[in-house]
């Protein structure tokens, strides 16, 4: 059965998944790289990119499990890009240049309209105005039997677990306080109660590892 799952997600210690401010210039705002930089350190992520090295271990073991068996995306309109409202830009085509890492579809969440991106590589974003139950109707067909990813932004994530609809979610948890941008827990009390399987690892890059999983 096509499961739904969250990786990597990175909040701070005071909960947030992304700093405010976003812009071109800065996509995670004032928060800058200091939530991902333990992920832009593996091998995993240096492959994603084209080049060598990187570091191995559990960081890199927990980034790694990011792309098997997923057959679609599901994300937020900030994690495309930063423009709000209605599209005055259909030439932008998202952060990750001409060949995108996602490989599958993508269904862009947004209240406003536009034609489907078919990029190289395999990725086509689709953009969609529906609630969690039915993008992820849509994701999961177009995945093929394949699990679904939620992809973020820290608003697209609360959804789908507010939704009870995520089955693995692997949230890292950041020793650093942004003070202020998007919160991910808001209005999610008692949400362990969701997931039979809690587990944890703290790495020596400093970052905890929390997966929340149900069968």
């Amino acid at each position: 059965m096509s499961r739904v799952r969250v990786h990597n997600f990175s909040v701070s210690l005071d909960g947030f998944g992304t700093g405010e401010g976003q812009s071109m210039e800065a996509p995670f705002g004032h928060a800058g790289e200091r939530l991902h930089s333990w992920f832009f350190e593996t091998s995993t992520f240096h492959r994603m990119q084209g080049r060598p090295g990187g570091s191995t271990g559990v960081d890199d073991a927990m980034a790694g499990t990011w792309g098997p068996g997923i057959g679609a995306e599901i994300m937020g309109r900030n994690k495309f890009g930063p423009q709000r409202g209605p599209w005055q830009d259909e030439e932008w085509k998202g952060w990750w240049g001409p060949e995108p890492v996602f490989r599958t579809p993508v269904f862009v969440l947004t209240h406003h309209h536009r034609p489907s991106v078919q990029m190289a590589g395999g990725t086509t974003f689709h953009f969609l105005d529906a609630t969690p139950q039915e993008a992820l109707r849509r994701a999961q067909e177009a995945a093929g039997g394949l699990d679904v990813r939620i992809g973020g932004g820290p608003g697209t994530v609360r959804q789908f677990l507010a939704a009870d609809l995520i089955d693995h979610l692997h949230v890292v948890l950041v020793p650093i306080v942004l003070g202020r941008g998007e919160r991910l827990w808001d209005g999610l009390e008692a949400l362990e109660d969701q997931f039979p399987s809690v587990e944890s690892v703290t790495t020596p890059s400093g970052v905890t590892h929390l997966t929340f999983s149900r069968p």
